[in-house]
């Protein structure tokens, strides 16, 4: 599986995402930087987390206007896998390439720490590796994961089985303490209309060496190599 990782300034997370990806599948993804107007043949594109451009005006806005981002936005319209993570979601989001915004956590606060998730929907190429219904434990770190739309959208959104993960307690129940950012419906990640593109809030590229305590995003990129091998 080849992946290509684009970079912009103010990323922090490509080097965690490309060592997620090097085990998965023994090869190291190649780094774009967001200037350029190309990108090589490859399965899988990664928009990872950290704070593009500072994350000055809204996270992602001026991101999303990088001039990589319109060979982004034709190859994910092409089918070409793309996985954005935590700022990823946030510039995909403000690309249009996904629906909704992602708005500033419920405490205003920087929240990083463990959680977990709800596998809702294990029947595409990025969620594979788990059971629908499976909790997983992997990090966060954001200020601005929560999630909205319109009620119109939500519901579509649910209705076309397009939500990957939800915020939940450790037994897989749904509840206010839970949901620590204030997400609507407690959703954590959501797919485009043709599962091909996820944004997702939390980091399963730290979780997936057990030196760093957890193993909970292993099976996400061991899903994802055998998906796109």
């Amino acid at each position: 599986m080849r992946a290509a990782v684009v970079i912009f300034p103010g990323s922090n997370r490509e080097r965690d995402v490309c060592m997620a990806l090097k085990r998965a599948t023994g090869h190291e993804p190649v780094r774009i930087w967001h200037r350029e107007t190309s990108l090589p043949e490859t399965d899988l594109i990664v928009l990872p987390g950290g704070f593009a451009y500072g994350d000055y005006l809204r996270c992602g806005a001026m991101a999303a206007h990088s001039p990589v981002m319109r060979e982004v936005r034709a190859r994910a319209d092409r089918g070409v896998p793309v996985l954005g993570i935590c700022n990823g979601f946030q510039i995909l989001t403000e690309a249009g390439i996904l629906p909704g915004a992602l708005l500033p956590n419920r405490s205003l606060r920087f929240t990083c720490r463990d959680i977990h998730l709800r596998v809702e929907n294990s029947q595409t190429i990025f969620t594979c590796g788990y059971e629908s219904g499976q909790t997983i434990r992997v990090p966060v770190a954001h200020q601005d994961g929560n999630y909205t739309a319109d009620p119109d959208t939500l519901d579509l959104i649910e209705g076309e089985g397009r939500v990957a993960f939800r915020y939940c307690a450790s037994d897989g129940s749904l509840d206010g303490d839970a949901n620590f950012n204030g997400s609507a419906r407690a959703i954590a990640g959501i797919f485009n209309e043709s599962r091909t593109v996820l944004g997702l809030m939390p980091h399963p590229e730290n979780a997936t060496d057990p030196l760093l305590g957890g193993t909970g995003g292993t099976a996400f990129f061991a899903g994802l190599a055998s998906a796109l091998q």
